[in-house]
């Protein structure tokens, strides 16, 4: 089972200036510069091959501490909608778990990053047989002391949904999802608002350039629906869900929505999600009924925006912060 909120001992959020405020919260992601290395640690390239005859290969970072910790999990990052190995959240998050002794795996999904160029296919919330793949291909050297995965918004929805198929049977040691969605229908309609007219612009751009870039194998006929594609509801109507059995966009949200996955979910997980966040509507975390199963233990701030949480205490992110005494606790219990 996993920790109480109570024994995580975690300081209020409050947020750092200039970063007040939801929308700033969000931007303060979008608009923040990568970093290019975590010196003193180190990181080497690693590969995944898919074994369904697509040719297609994943690619990750494995960063290893400087100084490592004995007993500590490999943690396995797992980016955002539109998102790779190099996602200021994601290294920022690697940067905090690797000074504390933690490997990290910076894991780019099929099509996304630096996997673009080797996948003639492109992730989606449903694709977690993709991760499940990778999870066997770990050495046992990077996974003695345990496997933890964190996914960050998109991320996080094909995590917890990996999680509720695999029950306890899955070989993760703990888990955390930080601003997922759950609810996918609700989310897109939610994205497709005037109120967020900005960032649904940007993520429809972004998306079409992934789908279209180096190694994707599209048909004449799917080049120009994902171009010609005005709405992100209207991309995975036309293009994800005829391509990948879905009857429509409806269908593929229903069938592949976390929540609907959730209450199977068997590993010690972390489900940390902003009441401010401008992306996914919390309401969708309230109607959960996260009483039925003790295995989740929701983290639900009043603010903190969309993968944001730049807090006052620190200048390290809160959701890291979170995160790192989670982890603590959960090598704590078992050991």
């Amino acid at each position: 089972m996993p920790p109480s909120i109570d024994s995580l001992e975690l300081p209020p959020f409050r947020p750092r200036f200039p970063w007040w405020g939801a929308d700033l919260q969000t931007i303060a992601i979008l608009l923040n510069t990568k970093t290019a290395s975590l010196a003193p640690h180190t990181s080497e390239r690693v590969c995944f091959p898919m074994a369904d005859r697509t040719g297609d290969i994943l690619l990750g970072m494995l960063d290893q501490p400087a100084e490592p910790v004995g007993g500590k999990p490999l943690v396995v990052l797992l980016h955002g909608l539109t998102g790779d190995e190099d996602s200021p959240y994601v290294l920022k998050a690697a940067r905090h778990l690797l000074d504390r002794g933690y490997t990290t795996l910076r894991l780019n999904v099929r099509g996304a990053g630096p996997s673009r160029p080797y996948c003639r296919e492109i992730y989606h919330v449903g694709r977690t047989a993709d991760f499940r793949r990778v999870l066997t291909q770990l050495p046992d050297e990077l996974t003695r002391d345990g496997i933890v995965a964190v996914g960050y918004s998109l991320g996080g929805a094909m995590l917890l949904k990996y999680l509720g198929e695999e029950g306890s049977f899955s070989p993760l040691r703990a888990a955390a999802s930080i601003c997922a969605p759950i609810d996918l229908v609700g989310t897109c309609k939610h994205m497709m608002t005037r109120r967020n007219w900005l960032y649904h612009r940007y993520m429809l751009r972004a998306i079409k350039a992934e789908a279209t870039g180096p190694g994707a194998q599209l048909s004449d006929a799917e080049r120009d629906i994902v171009r010609g594609a005005r709405t992100v509801w209207e991309y995975d109507d036309r293009f994800i869900s005829p391509r990948y059995g879905f009857m429509g966009a409806q269908d593929y949200y229903e069938l592949c929505a976390p929540r609907h996955f959730m209450p199977e979910i068997r590993v010690p997980t972390l489900v940390l999600a902003a009441h401010d966040d401008p992306w996914i509507p919390i309401d969708h975390y309230r109607e959960f009924a996260w009483s039925d199963n003790q295995w989740l233990l929701p983290l639900m701030p009043a603010r903190g925006g969309h993968v944001g949480f730049h807090g006052d205490a620190t200048h390290q992110s809160w959701s890291d912060v979170a995160l790192e005494k989670f982890l603590e606790r959960i090598v704590m219990l078992e050991a």
